[in-house]
């Protein structure tokens, strides 16, 4: 897909803290692109930086090439959906999403029916007189939704559109809120800190930390091929092993497991080995690879359950397994699980 929207080199500083460096990310058209990572990792000023309501330091930001940086917000097209959404309580639905229109350059007639068309396409048909304080959160969400899209951006921006929603009522706007955008196919940039909704909206995740641009990939390429450390201990669960890299991790005073590595490591260098729960099975007999430890603690979750696994050899490591395969207090063996996501190894930290 051809590029729509590049965020090139972005810098932002507020006083002598560096909020941004350095950011550089692309969207094709139609693609829902989501800005994902901790509280301070500069996610919603990279926001804030494409809607216009700050200025870069350095860098730009170019639609179908052309550079929008030092355009006013209004001038720009681009439609936002705030944390909070910003909705007037003492206007109808249709009221709220009129004033997304620019004032006076639509007919009467010609407003009604584009307010009809959005709120249509968002699944809020007939809602028009409606008090927004009468509807639930979800469809106030919606409603943001259709008065951000009602003046025909080019570009939709959100943020953390469902953080306000309890989390039965946000699985399901979710859902809705992905129907809406892939419906009228507009290049969407949205901020969130749950993995859970990057994963489930984001046709691509950027994974920021501390204001830089840690890795930008598809879910299944975040989880599966961590490019960094962060990243494999960010997205995702994961146990951290203390290990020697030779061409494989070795667990000292334990066994050789197969990892690839994710830095530049030389041959007998300490380092990390980061792990997934997915990675790891129980075996029923001993193997040269197997770990034996005690099981500390058993969460259920529904088909399978996590066990935190006391080793001598590797500290705690967390476990993937059907709900009943080990008992708190088990003595059990853990292997490496074939087809499971390959463990990464990184450089130990100072």
């Amino acid at each position: 897909m051809s590029e729509f929207l590049r965020l090139e080199s972005l810098d932002k500083r507020f006083g002598t803290v560096a909020v941004t460096r350095g950011v550089t990310l692309t969207a094709a058209r139609g693609e829902i692109l989501a800005l994902l990572g901790p509280s301070g990792s500069g996610k919603t000023t990279i926001l804030r930086l494409t809607a216009g309501f700050e200025t870069p330091d350095a860098g730009r930001i170019l639609v179908e090439g052309e550079d929008v940086t030092r355009l006013p917000p209004e001038s720009r097209r681009f439609g936002m959906v705030f944390q909070h959404y910003a909705l007037f309580p003492h206007m109808t639905v249709g009221e709220n999403v009129a004033f997304g229109l620019a004032s006076g350059r639509a007919s009467r007639a010609g407003a009604a029916a584009r307010v009809a068309e959005v709120l249509t396409l968002t699944g809020l048909a007939g809602f028009e007189t409606r008090q927004v304080t009468e509807i639930s959160g979800g469809q106030q969400q919606r409603v943001a939704l259709a008065r951000a899209l009602a003046p025909s951006p080019r570009v939709l921006l959100l943020d953390e559109p469902l953080s306000n929603l309890d989390p039965a009522l946000r699985e399901k706007t979710r859902r809705e809120l992905k129907r809406a955008i892939r419906r009228i196919g507009i290049t969407t940039l949205f901020v969130t800190h749950e993995q859970e909704e990057a994963f489930e909206l984001g046709d691509r995740v950027a994974v920021l930390n501390a204001g830089g641009l840690e890795q930008i990939g598809t879910p299944e390429e975040l989880f599966e091929q961590p490019a960094t450390r962060f990243v494999a201990t960010f997205i995702g669960r994961s146990s951290t092993i203390p290990v020697r890299w030779e061409m494989g991790a070795r667990i000292p005073k334990g066994p050789v497991w197969p990892a690839i590595a994710g830095g530049s490591l030389a041959e007998g260098s300490d380092a990390d080995l980061i792990v997934r729960p997915e990675a790891l099975e129980f075996s029923a007999r001993t193997r040269p690879d197997a770990l034996e430890g005690e099981v500390a603690e058993r969460r259920f979750a529904g088909r399978s359950a996590y066990f935190r696994v006391s080793t001598a050899a590797a500290g705690e490591v967390e476990v993937l397994a059907p709900p009943h395969a080990a008992r708190e207090g088990d003595r059990v063996l853990v292997v490496p699980a074939p087809g499971g996501p390959v463990p990464r190894v990184f450089p130990r930290e100072p």
